[in-house]
C-alpha cells in the first residue's frame, strides 16, 4: 500500500470516529499532496509525486508546526502550542521513526566514508546520499550541522 492510500485510509478512519484534529491534519495533508501533483503534472509527472517526495513533504509540514509551536510558547499561547505539537503526532504516523543522534552519527560517518568527502566542498554529495538513502529518518537541520562538522 503506498503512503497517499494510507493517509486516505486513515482519514477515513478519522472521520468515522469523529476525531477532528486528525481529519483537520489529514485533510491539510491531503491538499499539499495535491498542490505537489499539480506542480509535477507541469514538470509532466502525470502519475503525482513519489513516496520519497511525500516524506519530504510530511517533513517539511513537521518542521512548520514545530517551527509555530515554539512561536506559540513563546507569545504565551500553550493552547495553540499544544494544538500544533497534536497535529505534529498525526503527521509523524505516516513517517518512518526518526534516528536518534548517536544513529545519526554513525550514519553520517559510514557516508563521508563511502563517498570519500575529504573537505567542505564535499557537503553537497553527502547530503544527497543521506537523503536518498535514508529518506524522512534523519532531521536535514541536525545532519547538515553534523555533516558540516565532520567536514571542517
Amino acid at each position: 500500500m503506498t503512503l497517499r492510500q494510507e493517509i486516505a485510509d486513515a482519514l477515513k478512519q478519522a472521520v468515522k470516529a469523529k476525531d477532528k484534529c486528525t481529519t483537520s491534519t489529514l485533510r491539510l495533508v491531503q491538499a499539499a499532496l495535491k498542490d505537489r501533483d499539480i506542480a509535477a503534472r507541469g514538470a509532466g509527472e502525470s502519475n503525482g509525486v513519489p513516496d520519497d517526495q511525500v516524506l519530504d513533504l510530511l517533513a517539511k509540514m513537521v518542521r512548520q508546526r514545530q517551527e509555530a509551536a515554539d512561536q506559540f510558547r513563546k507569545g504565551q499561547r500553550p493552547e495553540l502550542a499544544e494544538q500544533e505539537e497534536a497535529e505534529i503526532e498525526v503527521i509523524r504516523r505516516f513517517m518512518p521513526k526518526q534516528m536518534d543522534e548517536a544513529e545519526t552519527a554513525a550514519v553520517i560517518d559510514k557516508v563521508i566514508a563511502t563517498t570519500e568527502a575529504k573537505g567542505l566542498k564535499d557537503m553537497g554529495r553527502v547530503m544527497a546520499m543521506l537523503k536518498e538513502n535514508y529518506p524522512g529518518q534523519i532531521d536535514a537541520g541536525k545532519a547538515s550541522a553534523l555533516v558540516k562538522q565532520r567536514l571542517s
